[in-house]
């Protein structure tokens, strides 16, 4: 099974938009590529999935056990000729500074992946050597195979660092140009989604040209990982499961959506922005993260549907809110301009965009029982929002401890309704989405 992880010193280096380039490249060759996402982004995903023309898939090891994390790789890579795997942060950056734990190498080793590293060149030559030196050697057991150079002034400057990096015995596997035509837009969350993104094909293609495939695809070779795929019984069982989808809702892990469906859900995408209602026969409501802030005016000016997603949650049936989905739940949204804006009012909570970001990993436990879960069970999760509470929670669905040692209690859980910052992994255990679908029933 082909496989490669693309790896880089630190966030910034151009990894989505190299890692797109060779997704797009390969795909344009006539192979069937399957991208991933190392970690627990929603956003550079999308850009590998119109680059591959198929699905990314997140793997974070911190949401999925060992073994789920590798049947779940499995299961999407069996059909492809390849894999391009994106990692996160810098190769060694996991959960904590003392160990590799979480982070790209982790997951690299436990895939038995080949790892190149993506390197931005932009102002050195030899150094570029020393910095692959030290990112191959610093890690044990870890395969790294090759480089390929971002940012580079032109081939000539390319050759200068091809040089270097020989005297270490690592190959260059191709460049990228500085180019702006590629440069991928960033806002307070990240990158913005594939369909919010300015990226001609044709001038991605002018840029791939210089990727070296053949060496690639050889480094790529790697023995077939010793996972047995369980076979999936999808239920006979269905029930309708509306979820929201559009510009200001988007974040799903498409493995979770999987998950549901296995389990019997027919899942049925709907607008919060556009449409006047909900699907009709829907069993229990999905709202995923994304970006409600930057839509604000126009989720409170679709009175419709917001008495639509209250009378829904008042009739008892299941209504599951993460991050972005809890803040068109809640009664107000204040924006970061102090305007405040009408919302649902499905639960009795306020929400405000704050300057700092929230952000982390989650090792979390149930406080109520919820569509997803009883009382008492530990889950793991991850935040990343600028949105806060106005007010401490009332009815909190999960509780932690911070890094201060801190408890935290978090969320709203009562009766029908689940809500949270917390972004939840349905695939991680199936339990989790058999208990949302009967529920749905």
């Amino acid at each position: 099974m082909r496989r490669l992880v693309l790896a880089a010193p630190h966030s910034g280096s151009g990894k989505t938009t190299v890692a797109s380039l060779l997704c797009l490249a390969l795909r344009r060759r006539g192979l069937r590529v399957a991208p991933f996402k190392l970690g627990p982004d929603y956003l550079d995903p999308t850009h590998l999935t119109r680059a591959a023309g198929a699905p990314a898939r997140n793997l974070d090891s911190f949401l999925l056990s060992p073994e789920r994390l590798r049947t779940l790789f499995a299961r999407a890579a069996r059909d492809a000729d390849i894999c391009v795997l994106e990692g996160v942060m810098g190769l060694y950056d996991g959960r904590d500074p003392a160990s590799d734990t979480h982070s790209t190498a982790d997951l690299a080793r436990l895939l038995e992946a080949p790892v190149v590293l993506v390197i931005d060149a932009g102002g050195s030559a030899r150094t570029v050597a020393a910095v692959a030196h030290g990112l191959r050697t610093f890690g044990p057991d870890l395969n790294v195979v090759g480089v390929i150079l971002n940012r580079v002034a032109g081939e000539r400057h390319a050759s200068l660092c091809e040089v270097a990096l020989s005297q270490i015995g690592l190959p260059v596997l191709g460049y990228v140009t500085r180019d702006g035509a590629l440069h991928l837009p960033a806002r307070h969350l990240g990158l913005l989604s594939a369909e919010q993104a300015s990226w001609d094909e044709g001038d991605a293609l002018r840029a791939a040209a210089t990727l070296r495939l053949d060496a690639l695809l050889e480094a790529a070779e790697a023995p077939a990982l010793p996972v047995s795929i369980p076979s999936v019984s999808i239920s006979e069982r269905r029930a309708i499961i509306a979820y929201a989808h559009d510009e200001a809702f988007h974040f799903y892990y498409p493995d979770a959506l999987d998950a549901l469906r296995d389990a019997g859900a027919d899942l049925v995408p709907f607008s919060p922005l556009r449409d006047a209602g909900l699907p009709p026969g829907a069993g229990g409501v999905l709202l995923g993260g994304g970006y409600p802030e930057a839509h604000a005016a126009e989720l409170a000016a679709n009175v419709s549907m917001r008495a639509a997603l209250r009378d829904f949650a008042a009739s008892g049936r299941p209504v599951v809110g993460e991050c972005g989905g809890l803040m068109y739940l809640a009664e107000t949204l204040e924006d970061a301009d102090g305007r405040v804006f009408e919302m649902c009012g499905a639960l009795p909570y306020r929400t405000r965009m704050a300057p700092r970001l929230t952000l982390g990993y989650r090792d979390a436990t149930t406080l109520a029982p919820s569509p997803l879960a009883p009382a008492g069970t530990p889950l793991r999760g991850h935040e990343f929002h600028h949105s806060v509470l106005t007010h401490a929670p009332t009815h909190p669905a999960y509780t932690w401890t911070d890094a201060a040692g801190q408890r935290v209690e978090e969320g709203y859980a009562r009766g029908n309704v689940l809500a949270s910052y917390l972004h939840l992994h349905h695939g991680a255990d199936p339990a989790m989405a058999a208990r949302l679908v009967e529920a749905c029933m």
